[in-house]
């Protein structure tokens, strides 16, 4: 009995490599069968334009944005009729950090170091006299969106920002928010006079700048404070 199941057994081992080598030879004369792609060879994504008149800052970055972004742009104020608008959407941190910082670099690594979210922007010109420009800086929690917040707030009361203590955003809690008028205008032969004013405020884990620049020299306060009300609100 022993000797004639070993015999069965070398047999049907026989029977399979021979099946296998047959199968090799039939495949060797055959022209190879492409493997299906492993992933998707192109992508549903917009196309970056050249650079032209009509560059947007979205059109060369087309590839950058992401659709949860959009929510947190659509939390922008609108541009007020009448007011030109400069721009309106999200922003990539590091074109953030460029209009932001001035430097740049140690900016953005701020930015990445916070754990900053998302960035949205909104800009408009009135009158040729004021500019606004509001941003919509999202952390991944509160924490964070608070020490940004409270960094701002340190460093505005120096000279080579505002100057001055600043006061209460009036309806904002003041752990919430502030706002500064710069003490004195920039003033320089052949240029009118720049003053800004500037106010920050907080809701959970996303921190509000506006920013109010007057070429004349003045700045409405109550336009700058119903600017940062409007934009709590909105959020």
């Amino acid at each position: 009995m022993g000797r004639t199941a070993l015999l069965i057994a070398g047999a049907a081992a026989l029977g399979v490599l021979a099946g296998t080598i047959t199968g090799y030879a039939v495949q060797y004369d055959r022209e190879p069968t492409p493997l299906p792609p492993l992933a998707q060879q192109t992508m549903a994504a917009p196309k970056p334009q050249a650079m032209n008149d009509a560059t947007t800052r979205r059109s060369i970055n087309a590839n950058r944005w992401h659709k949860a972004d959009e929510e947190l742009a659509k939390k922008l104020l609108d541009v007020p009729s009448g007011a030109k608008s400069e721009f309106s959407g999200v922003l990539p941190l590091d074109m953030f950090a460029a209009d932001y910082y001035e430097e740049v670099s140690g900016g953005l690594g701020t930015l990445i170091t916070d754990r900053t979210r998302s960035v949205a922007s909104v800009e408009w010109a009135e009158s040729d006299r004021n500019f606004i420009e509001i941003n919509l800086i999202q952390f991944h929690d509160r924490n964070e969106a608070e020490d940004f917040q409270l960094g701002i707030e340190h460093y505005m009361p120096t000279k080579e920002y505002a100057g001055n203590a600043g006061k209460e955003v009036p309806g904002v809690p003041d752990e919430f928010g502030h706002m500064w008028v710069d003490s004195k205008a920039q003033e320089k032969p052949g240029y009118e006079p720049l003053r800004g004013g500037r106010a920050v405020v907080r809701r959970g884990d996303i921190v509000v700048t506006v920013q109010y620049v007057n070429n004349r020299g003045e700045v409405d306060e109550n336009a700058l404070a119903d600017l940062a009300k409007r934009q709590m609100e909105r959020l």
